[in-house]
């Protein structure tokens, strides 16, 4: 399993279009890709789990990946939060 914390940068936090982003990205991999916040964990390719935690600017994340494809998995999340400038 990897797991990696992330502070959110982005004003907007993970609003839906960056959640639309980060949900196909984790959708490419068999893995189950978790984000955690708050103590509440949502599954990464749920749009709706997604958007449900609202996730501000300031705050810190946890993405948990578990699976066979899990290094790539977790390569493809960090690119896509950082190239969107989501998180660092």
């Amino acid at each position: 399993m990897e797991k990696k914390d992330f502070h959110i940068i982005a004003e907007t936090g993970i609003h839906a279009r960056p959640a639309t982003l980060l949900v196909q990205t984790a959708s490419k991999f068999n893995s189950d890709i978790n984000l955690e916040y708050k103590g509440k964990s949502v599954n990464l390719k749920s749009i709706m789990g997604v958007m449900s935690l609202g996730v501000g600017q300031g705050a810190e994340v946890t993405i948990t990946v578990d699976g066979q494809d899990e290094a790539e998995a977790m390569e493809g999340i960090v690119e896509t939060l950082k190239k969107e400038g989501l998180a660092e």
